[in-house]
């Protein structure tokens, strides 16, 4: 059983696909238990159309390959199947995890088709992770997308994570609240986020709270009475102009000023938002509080809010639910984890896979990613996948080009690189200590402040280059010739 306690180390080992093991059986057996593999893990197409996805969820994918092991229990439920053999069962018996891996940090602006987390070892061992390098990834990588996206609709407006009570299971709302942090928001609604991760946890009231007193002026004079210096009134229970407001304003002048503190602010969760904001907004400046805040909820996302905003609705803050922690629009964040290479008395084979779908062609080799940036502004120019022995001669031009048009091409000059794949472990030792939450969150925003603008835009965003070097390129040209 899973303890809800994530101050503890949790064996997550059992959750792969069943074909994980019966291939790993079947390695043993046909003498390819020792062979070296490589593989990759990649996505396709970015979530809502975008122009970039967030890297996330490398912090626990450490803990979770850190706490590789198979108990007698897991042993006794192989057994049980009468199809594994006793050579995969003593395998079991004395794992130890030996794979290398590498992954781009959290926070880093990625892009579809380049490698985001590369596992090397024995192909026993990297096939049998693949089910949870791909959730992990996958899901926190979803959310931090989606939050980002929802944050920068805001324009300087602040984004609280409001949608525990909508996620997909307690890992969906506790790891989603962290990848949120990470895309941008400020904190979240969820308690033991805060507790275990050190994310602030918000909040104000229910409409309970106000349907619980005789009167809403009498739930909103208790609120301030126990909270004076951080109060937050949720106006919306009953009539938002007419009572609403009007019991606020005498609750902040009888209640709150007196005690000198200042109210923090009103919360609207119903109705024409755009509308009851203005007139919030005039009401409260008439009454003497300009300095009261203005938060909104109701089932927002990147473009209600921006559609708000366009209307002029006067909020400072928005409070999102659902349709951020399940990433509603697009609920699937579509990485995959392939075989790229294998290793044979020291020497690398490069692998391919080939399909009459060339977005699902994948492209072989033991790879690095760089990014290249502009000299004189410092941004993001493209992305060059290469060999991972590969090293990109700052001090020359460099000629990029497309990886199926490749007739499309530029001469680069006045750049710098810097490779994104870090080596995370080494013969399954953890060599990589994560930033705390805080750090990978501002990190993020300066990695993201290196992004054209045009890269950003949420309809037809600017199409960023990732492409091959010419020695990766030939390589998987020369493959997909021998396979016609």
């Amino acid at each position: 059983m899973i303890s809800l306690d994530w101050k503890d180390n949790k064996n997550l080992t059992m959750l792969a696909d069943f074909y994980e093991f019966t291939m790993a059986n079947g390695y043993l057996e046909n003498g390819l238990g020792d062979q070296i593999a490589y593989f990759d893990m990649f996505f396709r197409t970015i979530p809502d159309g975008g122009g970039f996805a967030i890297m996330a969820g490398v912090e626990q994918l450490i803990e979770y390959l850190k706490n590789l092991r198979f108990d007698e229990e897991d042993i006794a439920y192989f057994e049980s199947k009468k199809m594994f053999g006793k050579k995969f069962l003593d395998y079991l018996r004395n794992f130890e995890f030996q794979c290398d891996v590498w992954a781009i940090p959290e926070g880093t602006p990625i892009f579809p088709q380049e490698p985001i987390v590369v596992v090397r070892g024995p192909v026993v061992q990297a096939q049998l992770i693949e089910t949870m390098v791909l959730l992990t990834i996958n899901h926190q990588s979803l959310i931090a997308t989606k939050a980002n996206r929802i944050v920068r609709a805001a324009n300087g407006r602040t984004i609280m994570e409001f949608g525990s009570r909508r996620a997909q299971g307690y890992e969906g709302a506790i790891l989603g609240a962290r990848a949120a942090y990470i895309g941008g928001c400020i904190g979240t609604a969820n308690t033991i986020v805060d507790r275990d991760f050190d994310i602030p946890a918000l909040g104000t009231m229910a409409h309970s709270w106000v349907q619980m007193f005789p009167t809403e002026l009498d739930a909103f004079r208790a609120y301030a009475k126990i909270y004076p210096d951080n109060c937050t009134l949720l106006v919306d229970t009953y009539n938002t102009l007419k009572e609403g407001i009007p019991n606020a304003i005498k609750v902040f002048d009888e209640e709150i000023v007196p005690r000198g503190f200042r109210p923090k602010g009103i919360r609207i969760d119903s109705g024409d938002i755009a509308y009851l904001s203005k007139e919030c907004r005039r009401m409260l400046d008439e009454a003497g509080y300009p300095d009261c805040s203005i938060i909104a909820s109701s089932s927002l996302d990147e473009y209600v809010i921006r559609d708000l905003l366009l209307q002029g609705a006067a909020i400072d803050s928005f409070g999102v639910g659902e349709r951020l922690i399940t990433a509603k629009s697009q609920p699937v964040f579509g990485g995959v984890y392939k075989l790229t290479t294998i290793e044979e008395d020291g020497k690398l084979i490069p692998k391919i896979k080939v399909s009459e779908n060339v977005g699902k062609i994948t492209t072989p080799g033991f790879k690095q990613v760089y990014r290249i940036f502009d000299k004189t502004s410092h941004k993001a120019i493209a992305d060059v996948i290469t060999l991972h022995d590969e090293v990109i001669d700052e001090s020359r031009p460099y000629e990029i080009f497309h990886p199926i048009y490749t007739w499309k091409r530029k001469t680069l000059k006045n750049f710098y690189v810097r490779k994104l794949l870090v080596k995370i472990f080494e013969n399954g030792n953890s060599i990589y200590e994560s930033p705390n939450i805080h750090e990978i969150k501002e990190y993020c925003k300066v990695q993201l402040d290196l992004m054209w603008d045009e890269v950003k835009r949420f309809d037809r965003p600017h199409r960023y280059f990732v492409d091959l070097s010419q020695k990766l390129w030939d390589i998987k040209d020369q493959l997909l010739k021998e396979h016609k």
